[in-house]
């Protein structure tokens, strides 16, 4: 079948982006403001080019069709999802878990269980496991869980292929690339793979942070950096309420750099830069 031109100069309509951003909004729990309507229009040109679809009005009423609902929902997820994240990414989390909770660990010999919420292409949970294995001594006879999930499927794959280009760990220091990583050439492209005692202590899976959450934790620390930018302060409020449910008194919450639970928890205390912990009796 010939591909067709897609009608550009009608563009997304309001009511069209209407429809969509309010789908978006209960599925993931994403805010997409009026100025986000060029950025949702120019992501989805490629989609409809895929599907052969000449305007945003036929790829809307497809969404929102009985197999579109099923079918493509997760398509215009990945595709409207933003996944930025590098390699130990504000160090300053990293830091602190190497410093303060993994010598906590090592006083009470306990399980350690992490949870990466929002993992995208793995470089958190990695970062996260190379933390512990150069911070822990003995960190493979001790039972420690890293859990990463994200709503993205195609990122979440990314993650745990575990292959990444150059760039992608550019800047990393070179001994400790040496040391969790593997030269490989794939279409004749140098990547780095990482090994498999880094990965062994990685699960991930798929899961959408609106829908009930089906882990019963608990959790010594939850990474949630990056993510609750993007929803209002009630999807905040009940995200953090579920988290804390998860969480025993003392236990640490991982906020980004531009996130904070001022006026929205208060099950949490700030104790660092970003860096939160459970409440407790």
């Amino acid at each position: 079948m010939a591909h067709v031109d897609i009608a550009t100069e009608e563009g997304l309509s309001a009511g069209d982006f209407g429809r969509l951003r309010e789908l978006i909004y209960t599925e993931t729990g994403i805010c997409l403001g009026p100025e986000k309507k060029t950025m949702v229009e120019v992501r989805l040109k490629r989609r409809l080019r895929t599907l052969n679809m000449a305007t945003y009005r036929e790829y809307c009423d497809f969404v929102f069709g009985r197999r579109g609902m099923t079918e493509e929902l997760i398509f215009l997820i990945n595709v409207i999802t933003t996944n930025k994240t590098d390699f130990f990414r504000e160090p300053q989390h990293f830091e602190f878990l190497a410093r303060t909770a993994l010598p906590d660990l090592t006083l009470n010999g306990r399980s350690f269980v992490i949870w990466s919420a929002g993992c995208s292409s793995g470089e958190e949970p990695y970062s996260t496991a190379m933390t512990i294995q150069e911070s822990l001594p003995n960190w493979e006879r001790r039972d420690i869980r890293i859990l990463a999930t994200d709503l993205d499927s195609d990122v979440l794959a990314k993650g745990q292929r575990g292959v990444y280009a150059e760039d992608r760990v550019r800047g990393m220091d070179r001994k400790r690339l040496d040391t969790f990583f593997r030269e490989k050439r794939e279409d004749g492209v140098t990547r780095y793979a990482v090994i498999p005692q880094l990965s062994q202590l990685i699960t991930f899976k798929q899961l959408n942070l609106m829908h009930e959450l089906p882990m019963r934790g608990p959790f010594d620390v939850i990474f949630c950096r990056n993510v609750v930018i993007y929803f209002d302060k009630e999807t905040q409020r009940d995200l953090f309420r579920r988290f804390a449910l998860l969480q025993r008194p003392g236990d640490l919450l991982f906020l980004g750099h531009s996130e904070s639970m001022f006026k929205v928890s208060n099950d949490y205390t700030l104790i660092g830069r970003t860096i939160y912990k459970r409440n407790g009796p």
